[in-house]
């Protein structure tokens, strides 16, 4: 694959959103729009808003509210991964304070950038529980239903989640 900025032109990227703290709808309408007016990121589709109930370690807080945004970058992933820490810190996330898994009034994640496979240790691409989560898939699938995951644990977005609806997830 080609590396952004390489003169090879904008990459497809693949952005998951959150919030269950607040007004989950207007946080993220304003990180859409954040997105939207971002230099370096061109917003090509944005699905419909998903309720889901938190995964992870802490399980007593509120539901979340999530979607997918897909667009195109000429940013490298970590140039990406700035923006989407600036537009959660805009939002009203401390980082310094967040608790993993833990109520937040916005989170962007970057869960693919190209078909880019990248493992570091603050950075992992594609995301490294897309496959798993129903919240990032079933949003995709609805923006791009031939949509597929890069990575080791990727495929079809639709085979994902169907695979996850049969589990049931």
């Amino acid at each position: 694959m080609s590396a952004a900025g390489d003169g090879s032109g904008p990459l497809p990227v693949v952005l998951s959103l959150g919030a269950n703290l607040g007004d989950r709808a207007a946080a993220l309408a304003a990180a859409v729009a954040a997105l939207r007016a971002a230099d370096g990121l061109h917003v090509d589709a944005v699905s419909e808003p998903l309720a889901s109930e938190p995964v992870g370690p802490v399980r007593d807080q509120p539901d979340f509210l999530n979607l997918v945004v897909l667009g195109r970058t000429a940013l490298a992933p970590r140039e990406l991964l700035a923006l989407c820490h600036d537009v959660e810190r805009r939002g009203g996330l401390d980082r310094s304070v967040k608790v993993p898994g833990g109520p937040r009034p916005i989170d962007v994640d970057v869960v693919a950038h190209g078909d880019l496979v990248l493992e570091e240790p603050d950075l992992v691409l594609p995301h490294p529980r897309a496959h798993e989560r129903t919240f990032v898939l079933g949003p995709w699938a609805q923006v791009d239903p031939d949509a597929v995951l890069p990575g080791p644990h990727g495929g079809p977005v639709r085979e994902l989640l169907a695979r996850l609806a049969g589990e049931g997830s």
